[in-house]
Formats: structure tokens, sequence, C-alpha cells
């Protein structure tokens, strides 16, 4: 529902942008758990794949994190500026 929770878009910012950083963490430990503990004859195919789709999914969370700050505020300067306008109606 539309108005069921007025800062769902600044909820999702939250959560998103944790899961966003969290993923690009886990990215860098894994490239750096590879480069340094596996020994150049192992198979880095897995390795290298698991990284990317880290690497990947830190950045679409980050992003679609800053699209929903973005909601946010628009839409709390929406409401600010309703307010404003039925204040200045009752003056």
């Amino acid at each position: 529902m539309p108005g069921s929770h007025p800062n769902s878009h600044s909820e999702k910012y939250y959560t998103q942008i944790l899961i966003g950083f969290a993923a690009i963490i886990g990215f860098v430990l894994t490239t750096f758990y590879a480069i340094f503990e596996l020994k150049k004859d192992k198979s880095w195919y897995f390795w290298a794949l698991l990284a990317a789709f880290l690497l990947i999914s830190g950045i679409y969370f980050c992003l679609s994190a800053f699209v929903h700050k973005i909601k946010s505020d628009f839409n709390r300067r929406a409401k600010q500026r309703e307010q404003h306008k039925t204040f200045m109606a009752d003056n």
C-alpha cells in the first residue's frame, strides 16, 4: 500500500546500504584470501566467480540504496512543502 509506510524508502535505504557494504567487504576479503592463501596450482575459477558476484551485488545494492535515499528525500520535501502551504493558508 502506498500510504502504509511513510518511511519505507528510508528503511529500504538503510537495509540495502548495509547489504551492499557487506557484499563489497566480502569481495575484498575473498580477493585477499584468493591472492594470499591459495596455492598457484589450485583452481581459482570458483573464487573469481564468487568475488565477481559479491562485487556486482554490492554495487547493485549500493546504487539501489541511493535511489531509495533520493525517493525518501523527495517524499520528505513534498511533505514539508505541503505542511508549509497548509500553514500559510491558515494564516
